[in-house]
């Protein structure tokens, strides 16, 4: 299972982004640049304002029209369509008629349903005539909405003149920009255009940055003020507000709604769409209220009562946090600030006047409130990684003039400008040589300043050692030294960074264990045995403490800002991250399953936070697969005590004694102790726990603790020894024993009886039945004799296993059978 953050994906229409910088390149050399600087192109899509671009369209001249001879609502046409062909075709619509000029789809034509989805323009017979195309009406071409007739177009066209030719149909080149969350600042097209700019440079081209003017802004009169006041200028450092009158709602121009088709937006209406074209272009956030709907003409930024409900645009009733922060009139709240709009106060098709926002929200405060009511928008989206607060009033003024060119009205009131406490630009200086040392190569120091200075990054002094400067408030990623470094980086090129041609490396001996090399070695181990290692998420559900009294919920390392409620904890186990992954395999018809994961647990006990490193190993299925050579056979609890066992003994670790282990994850467990330390717990888990995730074959755990494992592994180097002349000794002992008696007491005890010759003991066969006495088992022994030194006589192999038989008898009450 793997985790992958993936960074958000932003659309710079290529049309659009002209209008800043007046570049000639095609699309695709220009993406690379863009690549080059950082801004990773992800893809470069068309875009055609008129879906299928007319392809196919002609204009037709109508020159017969005549009843359908078979159909009371058909007609018959003779269109002539250029070059002095003259087809015939059966058209529905009432309003066609000799002499019209008409836009006509010619035989292979592809048009689009409502739906987007395409069919093709063939030839056919309708009620006994032929039809070679088809007369269209607007919604069919995708030029507007209606149907309740064919197109009628100017009579000045010439048949067979391209439809395209004739309706304004915008083709653009849409980037696809993978933005990193670093890079607030590049989620417009004014952002864009200024790495854009920097880049070019670097290539030589000196392009200007056209900014939209705002020089025409102007109060026309001051007939509608709103009064604003900010409670919490923490949560809101600077808020500005106008209003405008005598507006319009109703569609946006043709111009503006291709804009935000382009790069994936439904227009809405005029005023919307203009907050949402400012919004794209210069990366503010703006929302406009009906003015009307603003109680007692005041508008207050506040936090309201921990559980006061509001409606939001989409209509769901919401229950607020007392963080959560709000924009309300005098009586009721209209907006949370930054997120979302409310259904009660924004523009409508009766709307005639608004009270335009434009503001800088404190960026965690908007994240938590996302976050809290699972709302992801393009505002909060911008304003939880940093906008630029220094364009908060440019960019109303330029929305308040673009509303004006689309919707009329006039500016009727002062602009309202609440920045109490200016936000600084950062100071820092950059050393020459941590330049070079991070880099790896040394950038003349020119180069360097003009680097800086394409970024609009001012320069205040030069000294021999450095820099010393000032970044925009606009790059809330650069802040450090390093981080200019980078800018540096990524303008001049990685590309034009040399290799060098001489390595040098250090060579050091140690003695200590290395815990990447062990976790290596362990994880070759446990593929050759046929494991696959999985990746869980350190953040989980607190649900899971339910499932076991082992863990406690005081204990759970909490998150102040969680992703979700499912992971808003850090795992106090790695247990319920594999049967999770078990789980998701299984559900995929996937059920033979070997995985291993080494991660860490989090704690969080009275005296501090703990981590600890862990092996995790979970075992499920058939360990072996049916084929012509095998029969299937299921994995067992021994076959996964031996895998455990290996690990330890691949790492050297051994005289380690073995526990029965009872709680209740698992149904049957052990543990390997050693020096009064757990170095691992294994079992079977409990079937309340696996059916939890669903799953319902037996399912094997083991957890080690990767910490205790490391303090054990010996360093010290492998004594070899020649391979002894002389050959092995093996006898069997039949014991009957009670049931109490374990293997491991009686191993013991053979070993402190023989500790010189007995090499091994292992277990054999085990009997309980009916056949026995109550209370009794039988076990069969097997024991493995060897003298290195030479070759054992009958008599001594006999005395020692007189000597083993004799012990069991007087410790455990054996007898043989």
């Amino acid at each position: 299972m793997r985790i992958v953050i993936k960074s958000k994906q932003v659309k710079i229409s290529y049309n659009w982004l002209k209008q800043f910088i007046k570049i000639d390149w095609n699309a695709e050399k220009t993406g690379e640049l863009l690549t080059d600087l950082g801004l990773e192109i992800e893809g470069i899509e068309s875009f055609e304002s008129i879906k299928g671009g007319l392809k196919g369209i002609v204009i037709g001249h109508v020159l017969e029209c005549y009843q359908h001879p078979n159909a009371d609502r058909l007609k018959v046409t003779k269109v002539a369509i250029g070059n002095g062909e003259v087809v015939q075709i059966v058209c529905g619509a009432p309003n066609v008629d000799v002499g019209q000029k008409v836009p006509v789809a010619t035989i292979g034509t592809t048009l689009f349903d409502d739906e987007g989805k395409p069919w093709k323009i063939k030839k056919g017979k309708i009620r006994g005539e032929e039809s070679f195309g088809m007369i269209c009406a607007e919604d069919e071409l995708g030029l507007g909405k209606s149907h309740d007739g064919i197109m009628i177009l100017n009579e000045d066209l010439s048949p067979g003149t391209l439809a395209s030719e004739v309706f304004n149909i915008e083709n653009d080149q849409v980037f696809e920009i993978g933005l990193t969350p670093n890079r607030a600042d590049a989620m417009s097209h004014w952002g864009v255009a200024r790495d854009l700019k920097a880049g070019l440079l670097r290539n030589e081209i000196s392009l200007e940055l056209i900014t939209p003017s705002n020089s025409s802004f102007s109060v026309e009169n001051r007939i509608n003020k709103i009064d604003v006041e900010v409670k919490d200028n923490t949560l809101a450092p600077r808020y500005c507000g106008v209003t405008i009158t005598g507006i319009k709602v109703e569609e946006s121009p043709q111009w503006l709604q291709n804009r935000l088709k382009s790069i994936g937006l439904s227009p809405i209406n005029n005023i919307v769409d203009a907050t949402n074209y400012v919004l794209h272009e210069l990366g503010q956030p703006l929302h406009a209220f009906d003015s009307n709907k603003i109680t007692g003409k005041k508008v207050e930024v506040k936090t309201l009562e921990k559980g006061t409900k509001f409606t939001t645009l989409d209509g769901i009733e919401r229950e607020l946090h007392e963080d959560d922060l709000m924009i309300c009139d005098a009586e009721k709240p209209m907006c949370i600030a930054g997120v979302f709009g409310g259904l009660e106060s924004g523009v409508s098709e009766t709307t005639t006047e608004i009270f335009l926002e434009s503001a800088f929200f404190n960026p965690v405060s908007i994240r938590k409130t996302a976050k809290r009511h699972a709302l992801n928008t393009d505002a909060s989206f911008r304003f939880e990684r940093g906008i630029d607060p220094n364009i908060t009033e440019y960019a109303l003024m330029r929305a308040a003039l673009l509303i004006k060119v689309v919707a009329g009205g006039e500016i009727t009131s002062d602009v309202v400008d609440i920045y109490p406490k200016k936000i600084e630009d950062h100071q820092v200086f950059l050393n020459f040589e941590n330049a070079t040392k991070l880099i790896g190569e040394e950038i003349p120091r020119e180069i360097i300043k003009e680097i800086l200075t394409s970024l609009e990054i001012k320069i205040n002094n030069v000294t021999e050692t450095g820099l010393g400067m000032t970044i925009p408030a606009y790059r809330n990623d650069v802040t450090r030294e390093a981080d200019v470094i980078e800018e540096i980086l990524r303008v001049y090129g990685y590309n034009n960074i040399q290799f060098t041609e001489k390595l040098n490396a250090s060579i050091s001996s140690t003695n200590t264990v290395e815990d990447h090399q062990v976790q290596n070695k362990t994880a070759a181990q446990l593929t050759a045995l046929g494991f696959h290692e999985m990746m869980g998420n350190s953040l989980t559900s607190p649900k899971y403490i339910n499932l076991t009294e082992y863990l406690k919920s005081e204990h759970n390392v909490e998150m102040l800002n969680p992703l979700s409620n499912d992971l808003s904890v850090m795992r106090q186990s790695m247990l319920f991250n594999s049967l999770e992954a078990l789980s998701y395999n299984i559900n995929r018809k996937s059920s033979n399953i070997k995985f291993f994961e080494f991660g860490k647990t989090y704690h969080n006990y009275t005296n501090g936070r703990e981590e600890y490193k862990h092996l995790s190993l979970v075992v499920s299925g058939l360990k072996t697969e049916e084929s012509w050579v095998l029969s299937a056979k299921k994995s067992n609890f021994f076959y996964f005590k031996g895998i455990v066992s290996s690990i330890l003994n691949r790492l050297g670790i051994s005289d380690y004694s073995e526990k029965g282990l009872k709680n209740d994850v698992f149904s049957e467990g052990i543990s390997f102790v050693k020096n009064n330390k757990n170095l691992v717990e294994f079992g079977v888990i409990k079937k309340n726990i696996t059916s939890s995730f669903g799953i319902e074959s037996e399912t094997l755990y083991a957890d080690v603790q990767w910490d205790q494992v490391l303090e054990k592994i010996t360093t010290e180097n492998f004594k070899l020894k020649p391979i002894p002349k002389f050959p092995k000794v093996k006898r069997d002992l039949a014991l009957l024993i009670d049931e109490a008696v374990t293997f491991d007491s009686l191993k013991e005890t053979a070993f402190k009886t023989e500790k010189q010759l007995l090499k091994n003991v292992t277990l054999f066969d085990v009997y309980t039945g009916d056949k026995l006495p109550k209370g009794k088992k039988s076990y069969a022994l097997s024991f493995t004799i060897q003298d290195e030194r030479k070759t054992l006589t009958d008599k001594q192999i006999d005395k020692i296993m007189k000597k083993l038989q004799q012990n069991f008898e007087n410790e455990y009450g054996a007898s043989l059978r």
